[in-house]
């Protein structure tokens, strides 16, 4: 049967949760991750290499440390997306997301009826419909399913209204790295304009009632996320591993 979701709990009522993009294949990572203390773990298919396969094992892996596991998935396709939230993903966070009628896509293959349009089977995040009637499944899968949408273009930038109206979004992610892009500062999300773009974005999301999230992958980054009021936000493992990793080498070699 699909868990409950806490770390949308701690979101929605108004905490900040904290996770980890895992973006190659390691049920091993994923665990390490829930032992360290982490909410959720963020399962890249968009830019890593793992498919729907692959992600299921380290669902399975997040489920054993209790922590949510949700799935960046590449194509707002519903029926792809149907695959990742199949397996027993608790949320699915979908990039390039630029108007409300790709926002409302989103929602359409995430929920089910009447809030959606996903299609239902006996599948493992309903327990292959083993252990619980499938109507009964639906209702629990609405209420326990994660939906975010990434905010990373200037034509989601000037769509931003019109996508926050969407129901049934629960985060609105900032990408600093594509908004910088975008911007026309290509890998320069530090540059003081798109730092400066952010700060409104957050203000917007904010002001319309609705949770932010982007992600940090140094202390100063995070406390500028914290202080900006983002409460979905997330760091990498590879940052975590080379950061560490360097820091040791330093001390070792002096």
């Amino acid at each position: 049967m699909l868990r409950t979701n806490q770390a949308k709990a701690k979101i929605l009522n108004g905490g900040t949760a904290y996770g980890v993009f895992c973006t190659f294949f390691s049920p091993a990572v994923v665990e390490m991750v829930g032992h360290i203390g982490f909410d959720f773990v963020l399962l890249d298919a968009e830019h890593g290499p793992s498919g729907a396969e692959s992600c299921e094992h380290m669902v399975r892996a997040a489920e054993t440390v209790g922590i949510a596991p949700y799935i960046r998935v590449g194509m707002n396709i519903r029926q792809n997306i149907l695959r990742y939230l199949d397996i027993g993903s608790l949320g699915v966070q979908l990039p390039m997301i630029n108007n409300a009628a790709e926002a409302k896509a989103v929602v359409d293959a995430v929920r089910y009826p009447p809030l959606g349009k996903r299609g239902l089977a006996g599948v493992r995040a309903a327990d292959y419909g083993l252990t619980i009637p499938l109507k009964d499944y639906t209702v629990k899968a609405n209420q326990e399913l994660l939906v975010v949408s990434q905010v990373e273009t200037m034509e989601a930038v000037k769509n931003l209204d019109e996508m926050l109206a969407v129901e049934g979004i629960d985060v609105f992610f900032i990408g600093p790295t594509d908004l910088s892009t975008s911007m026309g500062y290509p890998g320069q999300a530090n540059h003081p304009e798109v730092k400066a773009m952010i700060e409104k974005l957050v203000g917007r999301i904010r002001a319309a009632g609705k949770p932010a999230g982007t992600v940090a992958y140094s202390l100063d980054a995070l406390a500028r996320a914290k202080e900006l009021g983002f409460q979905f936000i997330v760091h990498n493992i590879i940052a975590m591993l080379a950061r560490s990793g360097k820091e040791y080498l330093e001390k070792a070699r002096g």
